[in-house]
């Protein structure tokens, strides 16, 4: 496993990652979950992503148990607030308000004392940047936190907040988490690329097989119990789609002559890029685990001839 730096800031991560959206709490059991985080790590994986709406806060509950036997120090784990999570009005959003509430409530269901990474979920219309990064600030100053970030934020917004940090001497965000794969390329490389380049911010990616349509395994229709299947993915059914399908197979044909899966050449695809700080992956069992760590041997195959035809199959991405 290699390891990478966080943007500008001094900690590394693991340049694949272990998320909880979807599965844990949800798609699989605990023990599914425990088995996940504890192969990953065995195999250098140190970064494990989160957030309070997961399942409703059971995601962070269930990988705070799950974490509970291996060295804090050697985890980096990530935690997220914006998506209502309490009752009232104010349950919501990124007030200091909220957002002191909702760090409380997710070190409790995690069993820590501190978040390595804590992101905005979304950006919020309703509270100014200024209170957002003040309250950051104070997390990171109380100890509760050690770096924050953002998720989903345009460019205008995130500068401002960079911008204010510094002006008045309080800590910046120092990574944006964002969606990027090959059928979702046009914000990082048209908007954040230059952010990443002078700002010092890191990326860390999510979905990078775009729900699991970039592993192949739905290029003969929908399998039962898959992602798919679920009321939360109908983003996913809808990107399911003949052109899109068409699209995938040829990139199963180049991942063959790489002797790669076409999942493993999704992801090292995503590793080629040195603004990516981690690519957090998804798992449901061991062998799709295995397989996504896997793909960062393949990353330095990836010729400009390869790169040439992955381009020629994809093109330019509009979304």
């Amino acid at each position: 496993m290699h390891y990478r730096r966080l943007g500008r800031s001094g900690i590394k991560v693991s340049e694949i990652s272990l998320g909880a959206w979807v599965t844990f709490g949800n798609q699989i059991s605990d023990k599914t979950a425990s088995e996940l985080v504890h192969t990953a790590f065995d195999q250098g994986v140190n970064f494990f992503d989160n957030a309070d709406v997961y399942a409703k806060g059971k995601a962070e509950e269930v990988l705070g148990k799950v974490i509970a036997d291996i060295s804090r120090e050697m985890l980096v784990i990530s935690s997220k607030v914006f998506f209502p999570t309490m009752e009232g009005v104010n349950g919501r959003g990124l007030s200091r308000k909220h957002i002191i509430e909702s760090i409380h409530a997710s070190l409790r269901r995690l069993n820590l004392e501190y978040l390595d990474i804590y992101f905005c979920h979304r950006y919020d219309p309703d509270t100014t940047v200024q209170e957002v990064v003040q309250t950051m600030d104070m997390l990171i100053r109380q100890g509760k936190i050690l770096y924050w970030g953002t998720s989903q934020w345009d460019s205008f917004h995130l500068i401002r907040a960079i911008t204010f940090a510094k002006q008045n001497g309080l800590i910046p965000p120092m990574v944006e988490q964002t969606k990027y794969n090959l059928l979702n390329r046009s914000r990082v490389e048209n908007d954040l690329e230059s952010i990443c380049r002078e700002y010092g911010i890191g990326l860390t990616t999510y979905s990078p097989l775009s729900g699991g349509l970039l592993s192949g395994k739905y290029n003969d229709g929908i399998p039962k119990k898959s992602r798919a299947e679920l009321d939360e993915m109908v983003w996913l059914q809808n990107e399911i789609n003949p052109d899109t399908v068409e699209k995938v197979r040829r990139l199963t044909e180049i991942a063959r002559g790489l002797g790669a899966t076409t999942a493993q050449l999704a992801i090292a695809w995503l590793l080629r890029r040195k603004e990516v700080s981690s690519v957090i992956t998804g798992a449901s069992r061991l062998e799709q685990l295995d397989e996504n760590l896997a793909a960062a041997e393949f990353s330095e195959k990836i010729t400009d001839e390869v790169l040439d035809n992955i381009e020629q199959v994809f093109g330019v991405d509009t979304n």
